[in-house]
């Protein structure tokens, strides 16, 4: 479970690139010891991994443990979640795919009446299943057992059935050219399905997952209708919506420099 220290650990080695058990230990007065311990955990969950004296940002090949995942950012996503939920009227149907933010969503629904939501996301069955304005509709197919996503080929046909109001979609990483991607090809072509099947589709993802790589592209921001996130620090990638009409919305802005700044 991550505390305190270790998400602004993970702060600095975004900022930084790297972190050292010196100058850590220095910053937070404490041992190397619990330094190292700290870095242990968080290469354990594939936050950061190990180099002599210190650690860097993981690699972009195997995604973060799901509960790692729940903790990295939870606020943000609150947000996020609220200010997507928004944006669905009672009465609509919708598909909630994989990942912590969607489940944000999910849980931010929940007041709403008449809704129909088709999910491959166990975890989102598991927040709105006791909901009595949702009808809940769970796809077929392999449960990944590391985050309980439902994926492959029979969850694609299951979507593929479906033609919803809108697709409440994640994503691993974005990068600067507004391609969205992911670790899995087989959650990839479920989120293919998803946004084939919808009549806007809507992305919800904290700010981190531009700091982050993986290696199979779910689709282009020019593919989604609306994006929402805590905020946008990428400039190519505010451009890229504005040119081709993605709705931008920023649940966290901030706060604009004080004049003279």
């Amino acid at each position: 479970m991550l505390i305190a220290r270790h998400n602004q650990i993970l702060e600095i080695a975004r900022l930084a690139g790297k972190v050292t058990v010196e100058d850590l230990a220095a910053r937070f007065e404490v041992t190397p010891q619990t330094i190292r311990k700290d870095l242990n955990e968080l290469c354990e969950s594939h936050l950061l991994e190990r180099v002599h004296g210190g650690a860097i940002l993981a690699s972009g090949v195997e995604n973060v443990a799901y509960e790692a995942r729940r903790i990295i950012a939870a606020k943000q996503k609150a947000a996020i979640g609220r200010e997507a939920a928004a944006l669905i009227p009672n009465g609509a149907s919708l598909f909630i795919n994989i990942g912590t933010t969607t489940e944000a969503v999910a849980q931010a629904l929940l007041r709403h009446t008449g809704l129909m939501v088709i999910t491959n996301n166990i975890n989102v069955a598991n927040v709105m299943r006791s909901s009595a304005g949702v009808e809940l509709v769970v796809a077929g197919g392999v449960v990944r057992h590391t985050d309980g996503g439902i994926v492959g080929e029979a969850a694609v046909d299951f979507i593929r059935q479906f033609k919803v109001d809108f697709a409440i979609i994640g994503t691993s990483a974005i990068d600067a050219d507004g391609a969205l991607l992911d670790y899995d090809f087989r959650e990839v072509k479920v989120a293919q399905a998803i946004i084939a099947n919808a009549r806007h589709v809507v992305l919800v993802s904290d700010a981190t997952k531009f700091d982050r790589a993986a290696p199979v592209r779910i689709a282009r921001i020019d593919q989604i209708d609306t994006f929402v996130t805590d905020h946008c620090p990428v400039d190519a990638v505010r451009r890229i919506c504005a040119d081709v009409g993605v709705k931008l919305i920023e649940a966290m802005p901030p706060e604009p420099a004080a004049e003279g700044e």
